[in-house]
């Protein structure tokens, strides 16, 4: 039911109901009752009318905004992926007018390198667009098996300390952050020889920080130029989340992503947060 209906309805049954009550009391049954009983009567039969219509009216109300509430984030997140697929299509452009240079050029290992990276930004995009928010499973959920899935495949141990509120995230959100921690597991699984890895996430309804590090090879041995294009994915995408970004080498050696927000306000109902370790 629209708003523009419940509107009116507020207006005119109230009017009708108290005033057809007036009318018949008057003209039918004045002489059985009384000006003071019928003023009672008026009396609760407005507050019976004004409780049970109010009730009936914001249920209304509260069906629509939840709808609007959903159509919302769903509207978000095809948005997002939308963007995802254009970003895709033109990193993928790139990526192969630079493999034809390299072969004309002969340098088949440097190619090799690109049709690898091509694979793996695919395979990337193709889980992000079938993995949808909407499905019922939470976030911190899908996280740990995508975690869990990236620890068999590498045999790199995980480390994972995930502390999440219910509904902290929109789902344009969690696309964006789930994005970050793919990038970062991808360059730590690509460049930095760990044996070790790391995760720590905790969010509640005002604020939330990822932390993400390894006990690989670091600047010091490492090349910084090989995070160059993941580093500047993760750094676009923390922007676009309000987030603080840094990524440094310690000089215990490693590599560590921290990502930090401070939210004005809660998007969502706090909850006893939950932990996994893996």
């Amino acid at each position: 039911m629209s708003l523009k209906t419940l509107k009116w309805l507020a207006v005119i049954t109230p009017a009708l109901i108290i005033g057809g009550f007036e009318f018949i009391r008057h003209e039918l049954i004045l002489s059985y009752l009384s000006m003071e009983a019928g003023n009672w009567y008026i009396t609760l039969l407005t507050l019976l009318l004004s409780y049970f219509f109010a009730t009936w009216m914001f249920r209304n109300i509260e069906r629509t905004n939840d709808r609007l509430a959903r159509e919302t984030s769903k509207r978000a997140v095809y948005e997002e992926r939308e963007r995802l697929a254009r970003e895709l299509h033109d990193n993928l452009a790139q990526t192969l007018f630079f493999i034809h240079v390299k072969l004309k050029q002969g340098k088949t290992e440097e190619a090799t390198a690109a049709v690898s990276e091509i694979d793996h930004h695919l395979r990337q995009a193709i889980y992000n667009l079938r993995t949808l928010p909407e499905e019922g499973s939470s976030f911190t959920l899908r996280a740990v098996k995508w975690l869990q899935d990236w620890e068999l495949l590498t045999g790199i141990e995980t480390l994972q300390e995930l502390s999440i509120a219910d509904k902290v995230f929109t789902p344009a959100e969690e696309v964006q952050l789930f994005a970050i921690i793919q990038e970062a597991f991808t360059n730590i699984r690509k460049h930095s020889r760990a044996s070790q890895a790391s995760i720590e996430l905790e969010a509640s309804g005002t604020s939330w920080s990822l932390r993400i590090s390894d006990n690989g090879l670091g600047f010091a041995e490492g090349d910084p130029g090989r995070y160059r294009y993941g580093l500047a994915m993760m750094q676009k995408r923390a922007a676009e989340l309000n987030a603080v970004w840094k990524f440094h080498s310690p000089p215990e050696g490693g590599t560590e992503l921290s990502v930090h927000s401070v939210r004005r306000k809660s998007n969502g109902k706090d909850s006893v947060p939950r932990h996994h370790r893996g």
